[in-house]
């Protein structure tokens, strides 16, 4: 499936608020959806792009021969979810922001494997 479309059936997830196709090297987001004024998905992937990076320097640190599969970061009200892609050639990852009373997390970490699993870039 294409970004529009992942990105369409990401924002079908139970909770969803917004979602966005970040590349961590450049911080770049190449799509998002949804967000709204309490939202900006745009410095949100920014900012996640920073995650992302220093977890990946970490791993290396700590010499872990091993991949993220997913980040959960957990706030009061919202889940925050980043899912670098392995199977993408390139470094990036999808940023999922989920309503933590209307969410269900081990349904939507499994939304989001069938979504990059289906993503073609």
């Amino acid at each position: 499936m294409n970004i529009e479309t992942a990105l369409k059936e990401a924002m079908t997830i139970d909770g969803a608020i917004g979602v966005a196709l970040v590349d961590y090297d450049s911080g770049m987001s190449l799509g998002t959806l949804g967000g709204g004024p309490h939202l900006d998905l745009e410095l949100a992937a920014a900012g996640n792009t920073e995650v992302v990076r220093s977890k990946m320097r970490t791993l290396a640190s700590l010499d872990m021969n091993d991949v993220i599969e997913d980040i959960l970061i957990t706030l009061g009200r919202q889940y925050h979810l980043v899912r670098p892609l392995i199977s993408s050639k390139g470094s990036l990852f999808l940023y999922l922001a989920l309503d933590r009373s209307r969410s269900n997390l081990a349904l939507a970490r499994h939304a989001l494997k069938r979504i990059e699993s289906g993503l073609e870039v």
